[in-house]
């Protein structure tokens, strides 16, 4: 991977790692388990190739993307992490405890150091910590954690988190775009704004032909409800994006789980020529094979979310036997010898080694027993050891490259404001059209306009009720609509979101404008052509200015509804629940609107003023209807259409201020959505 970090001085050549944490160590005589292991710095170096979203762009001769790495030595000691469980329905009412409030110790003084050109796997079953760890190495659990982390000795900062890559177990992809797209849209937001356009797609090129995706390049990624790529490349694509930046410390969460063992290989081999790079790489693995196995530096087992062994990988085996645990065959995987210790189990233990252990097999007879003698044992044997390494460390000269900015650099973006933004909205495009302009969205409107101006068919102004239910149809439909599509937006960006903001890609103002900019082709296309058919099959007045303000008033009701959608998706951020909300309010707007009941009750009369679909039917009236046009009532004498006693409680007069009311929804639910995913981003 080349580096694309831009020095202060150029320099193109490789990382240079203090060979002292590169020796090999591994000899029998040394009976430490925390030898380092031997890497070589060797980069590796992918060629060149030409990109555009079809064609990539021609190498050029010197670019930053041949700037130097710095490399970061991963310190954490002591890292300890509570959880306060609900309280039980038991605990609070048979106990009569007035606060049964409990806690669960999810990681319990867990210390390591994991160095550049290293792979430090960290093994452990289901429950066991492993991916609270290492979301709090990442800095993903702010206030959450106790202890040290430290970062070339440094805490965790904005340019630090610009420095880690952090790949999460699920792969959060969008389903729509290809592979060449998803990278090219994460290098246009996360490399440095000095690089040219060209440069940055010609690196999304690179990390396709390095992570061997370059069959699969033009194929949409996929979902649940989508055939794309295999599981594989979704995992090598999750691994691209976060080497776009060629990030110094690598954190994976299990990218191995659900793949085949000659994928989970490939992917293996992958993250150990990134840590002979020069970077340091830590990952959870569930239960790897011994192929997998044999490919780790470094080990961390947790059980219960403390440390029963962390050091060198080979050493492993003859750490539990000389505490007295050994397989009873020869050829058994490591890694399931690990995960039954740290499940407490025993059973593979030889009848010697239990006549030497005579004086502690009660002891054994337990899972849960098993599981504080070694970590006992952990805290005696090599918790010291490692306390002493970590310490050590302090006196390692550091490489000038891997110095970190100043702070006033912390506070820049890669990308200006409005680069996010662009880029944010032509992602957003390409994405959402596909369910914007789906066919059943487009069946489902146009049957409705059909079958609408079959029903009000000609209609004309001797038929004035039936005309303004048809208006008042307008505004409800384009109010429930709307509002019950934009509940889904941010529920089901959110994973996205989380995981974009956490790796500092974007603010959070360019991408809630991109999505709102992004949504008026989207959000309009269909009304406009809704209203087209209804209308003149309705027999509304011909004017094509009364047309025009149908429409424009009709549009603005959508995006005002949609404004109210957005804010309650974002505030909730559960589909059920905003829905169930949504209906609910839409209920009272519909019998408030001034259709069905035109006398309220004075106490709940205000109602119907909170109501944007209320101001819509007052518009779409006014504009329908002059003050002087007259229709036939059956009298012998034509009747004004103000003096119909549904026009007439309506009011159509001052039809300024509905408008500025629903500009004053409009704005306020879209500044309350944004409130709402401002205050909900965990970053």
């Amino acid at each position: 991977m080349m580096p694309i970090e831009q020095d202060p001085t150029p320099n193109t050549k490789s990382p240079s790692i203090n060979p002292h944490h590169h020796t090999s160590n591994r000899s029998s005589d040394d009976c430490s388990p925390h030898g380092e292991p031997s890497a070589s710095t060797k980069a590796i170096s992918p060629c060149l190739e030409d990109d555009d979203f079809e064609s990539p762009p021609p190498p050029p001769h010197f670019s930053v993307l041949h700037g130097s790495l710095r490399p970061i030595i991963l310190k954490f000691e002591d890292v300890t992490c509570n959880i306060t469980l609900p309280p039980t329905t038991d605990s609070a009412c048979c106990l009569g405890n007035p606060d049964p409030k409990q806690t669960r110790i999810v990681l319990n003084g867990v210390s390591g150091i994991v160095r550049p050109g290293e792979l430090l796997a960290m093994l452990g079953p289901s429950g066991s910590g492993k991916t609270t760890l290492l979301t709090a190495l990442g800095g993903r659990l702010p206030g959450k954690v106790t202890g040290s982390v430290s970062y070339n000795g440094q805490p965790f900062s904005g340019s630090i988190k610009r420095k880690i890559g952090f790949v999460t177990q699920d792969d959060v992809l969008y389903p729509h775009l290809t592979v060449l797209e998803t990278l090219t849209y994460a290098a246009l937001l996360r490399l440095p704004k000095g690089l040219t356009r060209q440069e940055k797609m010609g690196q999304a090129e690179v990390v396709i032909m390095e992570l061997g995706l370059v069959r699969c390049r033009n194929t949409m990624v996929g979902g649940p409800l989508l055939r794309g790529i295999s599981g594989g490349e979704r995992k090598r694509v999750s691994i691209g994006q976060e080497m776009l930046v060629n990030p110094s410390l690598l954190l994976l969460d299990e990218p191995t789980s659900g793949l085949d063992s000659t994928t989970a290989q490939r992917i293996l081999a992958i993250l150990r020529g990134l840590a002979r790079g020069g970077r340091t790489v830590m990952a959870t693995i569930h239960q790897p094979s011994s192929r997998l196995y044999r490919m780790f530096d470094k080990v961390m087992v947790l059980s219960d979310g403390s440390p029963i062994y962390t050091g060198s990988a080979t050493r492993v085996m003859d750490y539990f036997n000389s505490i007295g645990f050994k397989p009873g065959f020869n050829l058994v995987n490591p890694a399931d010898f690990l995960l039954d210790l740290a499940n407490g189990i025993v059973a593979d233990t030889t009848q010697d080694d239990q006549h030497e252990l005579h004086g502690r097999s009660e002891r054994h007879d337990h899972a849960s027993s098993t599981k504080q003698f070694l970590i006992s044992s952990y805290r005696k044997n090599l918790y010291p050891v490692l306390k002493a390494e970590i310490q050590q460390s302090l006196h390692d000269p550091i490489h000038p490259n891997s110095r970190l900015p100043s702070r006033s650099s912390e506070r820049q973006w890669t990308t200006t404001w409005w680069e996010q933004f662009m880029v944010l909205l032509r992602r957003g495009l390409k994405e959402r059209r596909h369910e914007s302009y789906s066919g059943l969205r487009i069946f489902q409107v146009l049957s409705v306009a059909f079958i609408s101006g079959l029903l009000w068919w000609h209609s004309d102004i001797s038929h004035l009720q039936d005309q303004v239910g048809l208006l008042f149809f307008f505004s409800i439909f384009w109010g429930f609509f709307p509002l019950f599509n934009a509940i889904f937006a941010f529920p089901q960006e959110r994973p996205m979101l989380i995981r974009e903001r956490a790796s500092g890609m974007y603010r959070l103002s360019s991408y809630y404008f991109a999505r709102m900019v992004g949504d008026l082709p989207m959000e309009l296309v269909l009304p406009t052509i809704f209203v087209t058919i209804t209308y003149y099959m309705g027999g509304l007045k011909p004017s094509p200015v009364t047309f025009l303000l149908t429409l424009s008033i009709t549009l603005y009701n959508v995006l005002v509804s949609q404004g109210l959608g957005l804010a309650l998706g974002a505030m909730l951020m559960d589909v059920k629940q905003a829905t169930t909300l949504a209906s609910v309010t839409m209920l009272v707007f519909l019998l408030a609107g001034g259709y069905y009941i035109q006398h309220i009750p004075p106490f709940i009369n205000w109602l119907k003023y909170i109501s944007f679909s209320h101001y819509c039917y007052k518009l779409l009236v006014g504009v329908q209807y002059s003050e002087n046009e007259v229709y036939d009532c059956g009298l012998e004498m034509p009747c004004k259409v103000v003096d119909y006693p549904i026009i007439k409680h309506l009011g159509i007069h001052d039809l300024g201020f509905d408008v500025a009311v629903l500009t004053i929804m409009l704005v306020g639910y879209r500044l309350l959505a944004y409130v709402a995913l401002r205050m909900g981003q965990p970053h």
